[in-house]
């Protein structure tokens, strides 16, 4: 069986095109049995009641409704708890990622492969959430400890032995695409141009994506902290340096070295800055530490249909 894994908030407008071409790619894979699990991640809109009506007239399409919107990550999560498939496929709701590249995930798996990556060759976004995509991915590559950080969403392909031990892993803070990377296996990857969304806004704010972001670097390093450390040494070596010439110029040159209050002032707030950074960097992995400890559940089931 193969297992499709779509998280949903808001997505009514995109859902009837969203199922048509879903479905349409698993009946290319007959006879192999296949289940859609959409995960409503509390949205306000009526896609939940369109999944419900579909799921009486197709019993192999599934949802799971959370009680409150608990956010994509989460939300894809308790999709991947739930699937059933000898392989789990991971998709985003928006029509970015093109369900008919499922046979070429699936083909990739039938060869042995245990980790089919969607590598996307190109992007259709434009401005500054562009950018943004463009410069996170070598960013992460440099920063964190992971083998490899191709340019891969949540769009892949898992293998059951992988998401088996996938379920295992117990944090909150998560990055899908890091934490397949981790797990190992054999992987692969089918290159595919992303698309401008179907329809609608985009639901993955700014502010939610800087988490990402985030999660993405400190959930697989520990290098901003050093890179903190390196900071400071670097800064006290500077005020040692400055505070020695200061000192041979009054006691060889006799010069009284008065700099003035700007000097002064500038020195200040350059020592603060870098003492705020390094504060952040390590409130940013306490915080995480907090949230890791508290051990409430990823997510919460308000509903099951079909499962």
């Amino acid at each position: 069986m193969i297992s499709v894994v779509i998280p949903i908030y808001n997505e009514q407008e995109n859902f009837p095109e969203l199922l048509r071409r879903t479905s349409a790619a698993l009946e290319s894979l007959a006879p192999r049995p296949w289940e859609i699990l959409f995960v409503d991640d509390g949205s306000t809109d009526a896609s939940a009641a369109a999944i419900r009506d579909a799921h009486a007239h197709e019993p192999r399409i599934k949802l799971i409704t959370l009680s409150r919107n608990f956010g994509h990550q989460p939300a894809v999560t308790a999709g991947i708890h739930h699937a059933r498939g000898q392989a789990v496929i991971l998709l985003d709701g928006d029509l970015q990622d093109p369900p008919e590249l499922i046979p070429d995930l699936v083909a990739k798996w039938a060869e042995g492969f245990q980790v089919v990556l969607a590598k996307r060759r190109s992007r259709a976004e434009h401005g500054a959430r562009s950018l943004g995509f463009r410069l996170f991915y070598p960013l992460l590559r440099r920063i964190s400890d992971l083998p490899d950080a191709p340019d891969a969403g949540i769009f892949g392909l898992m293998d059951r032995a992988v998401v088996d031990c996938f379920n295992k892993l117990p944090e909150r803070n998560r990055f899908i695409p890091g934490l397949r990377l981790w797990l190992g296996f054999k992987q692969t990857a089918v290159e595919y141009d992303r698309q401008q969304r179907a329809q609608g806004q985009p639901k993955q704010t700014l502010g939610r994506l800087v988490n990402y972001a985030l999660d993405g670097m400190l959930s697989f390093s520990i290098k901003p902290l050093r890179a903190a450390t390196w900071l400071g040494f670097t800064c006290a070596a500077i005020g040692f340096v400055t505070a020695l010439v200061f000192i041979a110029r009054r006691l060889f040159f006799h010069d009284p070295a008065v700099t003035g209050f700007t000097t002064l002032l500038t020195m200040m707030m350059f020592i603060g800055g870098v003492q705020l950074i390094t504060i952040g960097i390590l409130g940013e992995y306490i915080g995480r530490i907090y949230e890791e400890l508290k051990q409430r559940p990823l997510y919460i089931i308000a509903e099951k249909t079909g499962l």
